[in-house]
């Protein structure tokens, strides 16, 4: 395992760490060869491969990678509601259930949580986002949004960017209680979004394919919250029920293997998000924090 140079701020530790990117070698052939970026353009942004790898890892014999996993990034198998002999393949394993104690959910009435385990970037305004991982990449919330009256009611409010690594916990959750509406899907391909590659083009958060959700929120408004594809992510599964009132924390889904992420947007005046998180995305450094901790409080 190399140095990525991807640097993140631990808000458990207090520590600025780097990330291990799991396949690093590989991202980086794809990205920066000339050889690799023909691979990456013939095969792997497509659908049909990200099926075919999601294929081999439902395979039983991919559950023999998962000790070994589990051993090299140092995952607390403790929290697991399956012992690692139980899982029947690598992606039962990657999209595993949690013990309830082992994500608890900020009880605070004014928070609102992150919606899954991993790397945040939070904005106060989602407008005005611009060199996120390289300077002159500017944020397109239109496109992203497909829809140019929601991206302008959106514009001026809160944008919290969460990536979730492949060593991370792939099921996420309802950032706010309320009442969630149907998964808008927006087809696109499946490039990866890991900051190697959206340094070299943001413009992948809004080609990739994507779920957008409407949440009424009593506290919050109107929420929106997207689960974006990536490469290898063989689907996004929804386990919520639309109309259904959700609490803050909830399980929405989960992702099959691979990196993804997931964008919490908030209506302007509803949200001030957490110093930490403002402060470490003004240096274009990510916050690691998991699910259930808090992003931000009520605008008074």
């Amino acid at each position: 395992m190399g140095d990525s140079g991807i640097q993140f701020y631990n808000r458990t530790t207090g520590e600025v760490e780097t990330e291990v990117v799991y396949g690093e070698q590989w991202l980086r052939w794809i990205l920066f060869n000339p050889f690799g970026q023909i691979a990456l353009y013939a095969v792997a942004k497509r659908a049909w491969f990200s099926r075919w790898y999601g294929w081999r890892m439902n395979s039983t014999g991919s559950a023999s990678r998962v000790k070994p996993f589990i051993k090299q990034y140092d995952i607390v198998e403790s929290e697991h509601v399956k012992a690692a002999d139980d899982f029947a393949s690598f992606n039962d394993f990657f999209y595993r259930k949690l013990k309830p104690e082992a994500r608890p959910v900020d009880a605070a009435d004014d928070s609102a949580v992150f919606p899954a385990d991993g790397r945040h970037l939070g904005f106060a305004k989602a407008s005005a986002v611009e060199g996120v991982f390289v300077k002159g990449q500017r944020f397109n919330l239109s496109k992203l949004l497909g829809d140019q009256k929601l991206a302008e009611r959106f514009a001026d409010g809160a944008a919290v960017f969460s990536r979730l690594c492949p060593v991370d916990y792939h099921r996420f959750h309802f950032p706010v209680a309320g009442i969630p509406g149907e998964a808008r899907l927006i087809n696109g391909p499946l490039y990866s979004v890991n900051p190697l590659a959206l340094r070299d083009r943001l413009s992948i958060l809004w080609e990739n394919k994507r779920f957008i959700t409407e949440i009424e929120s009593e506290q919050f408004g109107k929420v929106l919250m997207l689960e974006i594809g990536a490469t290898n992510v063989g689907s996004v599964n929804h386990t919520f029920v639309p109309t259904r009132p959700v609490a803050k924390g909830e399980e929405k889904g989960y992702f099959a293997f691979g990196g993804s992420a997931t964008l919490t947007l908030f209506e302007p005046g509803r949200v001030k998000l957490d110093e930490d998180l403002l402060e470490q995305s003004a240096q274009q450094r990510e916050l690691y924090a998991k699910v259930g901790d808090r992003l931000g409080t009520i605008l008074s």
